[in-house]
């Protein structure tokens, strides 16, 4: 077993401009199998009848957990500090897909 240094289990994550740009979503479409969850991240205009997914994350089952984790801990955080984010309203979807029911 190679020796380990205190600090040489950091990870070097490297993000392209146009990855680093981001994507604007106002919609989350889940779904999954049994083997991953696949979300989609739309951005509907009002009034425009057709919109298309402007990126697509696949996550196995417990990534998707971790990734849920992940995100109820900034959430805390981020209304620890400015504030309980008020949800504005239910809005159902707009559309229906085909495939199994999808939450945002």
């Amino acid at each position: 077993m190679a020796d380990q240094q205190p600090g040489n289990n950091q990870l070097n994550i490297e993000i392209s401009e146009e990855v680093a740009e981001g994507q604007y979503a106002n919609l989350v479409i889940i779904t999954h199998s049994h083997a991953e969850f696949v979300i989609d991240f739309v951005n509907v205009m009002p009034g425009t009848p057709k919109s298309k997914v402007k990126s697509r994350l696949i996550l196995t089952p417990q990534h998707a957990k971790r990734f849920m984790k992940a995100l109820t801990e900034n959430i805390a955080r981020f209304e620890a500090g400015n504030g309980k984010i008020q949800d504005l309203e239910d809005v159902p979807l707009p559309m229906s897909f085909g495939g199994p029911t999808a939450q945002a």
